[in-house]
């Protein structure tokens, strides 16, 4: 096993997801809490700190959707669209 050069930043490539993956599904699980009164960024948020899907409604099928996304995609997709209507990139 080769010792890393601790010196050198390694790179990290995301591929990008398709439009009916991570975006459509946020968009679904959005809506959903949203039509059912709660608090979107708050159950999201408390569904990606826990992984308890019990943070997602089960209307239009969004718990059953979020569960098929890993959380770090959740967390990619979030921040990436944050960066880019912030123009930092």
């Amino acid at each position: 096993m080769n010792q890393q050069d601790l010196s050198q930043t390694q790179f990290f490539k995301v591929e990008a997801e398709p439009e009916t993956g991570v975006k459509k599904v946020l968009s679904v699980v959005y809506e959903a809490l949203t039509e059912k009164g709660y608090n979107p960024v708050n159950q999201i948020v408390g569904y990606i700190m826990s992984g308890d899907p019990t943070y997602i409604t089960s209307h239009k099928g969004a718990r059953s959707l979020i569960m098929k996304v890993e959380r770090d995609e959740l967390v990619e997709e979030m921040l990436a669209a944050y960066i880019k209507n912030n123009k930092w990139s």
